[in-house]
């Protein structure tokens, strides 16, 4: 079976990685030309694959990339992993998923099955995709050929989260076409879950993302709450987790990153306006998470006016700009948030993150591009008034860095437990 995966970023990757080792051949389809030519050589550009892995399987022939989608009509299936971002307003962006359709549709040979991942809003595969695909190419779904939609369940970063062991839900268009989409999948991973359509499919993936969103909103209006009154909100949860019933951890932070947690309520509360409701929890759930950004600088200013000192013309450092640990994603990160606010508040602003050495151009914040991360050093150090933690990645000295930076705003609960009460430590 030879399958196609278009779109091949921290989803596609791993996927065609997987595919290929379970012993498909594996055609891998982007309009980034570098990450194709990548592909070919045999370099991986995602930290938590291995160019070995990479190479290994285009040395053995399974994997290729290109950006000519007209290769689509040697395919026997075609898995679709292209962003799903929100607009200005905060309304869905279908136009990666839409576009990605008109360019494979006049090319689709028969008996294909395509199945999207991206995650999107009930209804969208059916109705969004099904006739660009059907228009595009005379074919009619279900019966020409066979659509699904199987929700990505990617972790970048955590080794126990094999592509090949998250179970993957898959729903499709119709019972034959969940059938055909479930042989395809099979091949490379080992537990399927088949629901009864595409929309409960891609409902399933916005229900896993908005509980995880919902819980964090909890956390971090605990946290504002119990700051007030001198309660440290690590310290609860650490204690309250030793109830081995009827509770959950969840953990405050500066705000929301990822390609998933930021932006998937807001698809489900845009798609259930159109139905007449309204989302009341999920949008203040994003209103408080999104908010986030606003308290730490509150914080921050605090810790400075303690100092003697304002934001505007202080010399502030954000420590860790990936939007988790140890990996180099900085989708929808919260620290390019917090750099923008304080650049507009008149601060000058540096950042350090081992793993992302120079800021990449990005969509929102391209006017980042290019600038790079500083080091750890003491001269450097103590000419910053403050810095904000943002991300707690295992390689930083953070006793180091409070020892040399007058102020410190700990937003992950990152200094070592001897020094957290010292008096140039802010938890926000």
């Amino acid at each position: 079976m030879k399958i196609g995966i278009i779109g091949l970023g921290y989803v596609g990757l791993p996927l065609v990685i997987q595919f290929a080792k379970s012993g498909a051949q594996v055609l891998g389809i982007d309009v980034d030309e570098k990450k194709v030519e990548a592909l070919n050589k045999g370099e991986s550009y995602i930290s938590h694959i291995s160019s070995e892995e990479v190479m290994n399987q285009v040395d053995n022939g399974r994997v290729e990339a290109t950006t000519d989608c007209s290769r689509v009509n040697e395919l026997d299936a075609m898995l679709i992993c292209v962003p799903t971002p929100l607009n200005g307003v905060r309304e869905p962006d279908l136009s990666y998923v839409l576009n990605t359709g008109r360019s494979i549709a006049p090319h689709l040979p028969k008996g294909i099955v395509v199945s999207l991942e991206s995650t999107t809003y009930p209804g969208t595969t059916e109705d969004e995709l099904r006739p660009i695909l059907e228009e595009g190419s005379g074919l009619k779904a279900g019966i020409d050929f066979h659509l699904a939609y199987s929700p990505e369940r990617e972790d970048p970063g955590n080794p126990d989260r094999q592509v090949a062991k998250i179970p993957k839900v898959i729903g499709g268009f119709t019972p034959e076409c969940l059938d055909k989409a479930k042989a395809v999948y099979a091949i490379a991973i080992e537990t399927l879950v088949p629901v009864a359509s595409c929309r409960v499919a891609e409902a399933i993936k916005l229900t896993e993302n908005i509980f995880r969103c919902v819980n964090i909103a909890l956390v971090n209006e605990l946290k504002m709450i119990y700051q007030k009154m001198g309660i440290d909100v690590w310290e609860v949860i650490e204690a309250a987790k030793t109830k081995p019933f009827g509770y959950m951890p969840f953990y405050p932070g500066p705000g929301l990153g990822g390609h998933c947690i930021p932006i998937d309520p807001f698809y489900l509360s845009w798609k259930a306006r159109q139905e007449g409701m309204e989302a009341r929890f999920i949008e203040l759930a994003g209103e408080v998470n999104t908010s986030m950004p606003d308290y730490v600088i509150g914080r921050l200013k605090a810790a400075l006016e303690a100092i003697g000192k304002t934001i505007k013309g202080s010399k502030v450092l954000i420590v860790g700009l990936a939007y988790k640990p140890d990996v180099e994603d900085d989708r929808e990160s919260p620290s390019y948030v917090l750099m923008e606010k304080l650049e507009i508040l008149g601060a000058e602003v540096g950042y350090h993150d081992p793993h992302i050495p120079v800021i990449r151009p990005s969509r929102e914040y391209s006017h980042f591009a290019g600038k790079k991360s500083v080091l750890l050093e003491r001269d450097l150090l103590t000419s910053y008034d403050a810095a904000i933690i943002s991300t707690a990645h295992e390689g930083v000295d953070y006793a180091y860095l409070t020892n040399c930076v007058s102020s410190v705003v700990d937003t992950r609960n990152a200094i070592p437990e001897g020094k957290r009460d010292a008096e140039n430590i802010w938890k926000a």
